[in-house]
């Protein structure tokens, strides 16, 4: 009886996934961007205190 069904194709909630269809020639690792970041921050806090 399983074989009488239709199947719809399953959505995704209106999101798509771009990861699956992109890939970039420029990686990036995390741990650098969370360095950056955080230097980031502790220039603006030098620049503020006038130092």
């Amino acid at each position: 009886m399983a074989e009488d069904r239709v199947s719809m194709p399953q959505s995704g909630g209106g999101l798509m996934r771009y990861f699956d269809d992109y890939k970039s020639r420029i990686q990036v690792n995390k741990t650098w961007v969370i360095i950056a970041i955080v230097l980031v921050i502790v220039i603006e806090l030098i620049l503020q205190k006038g130092i």
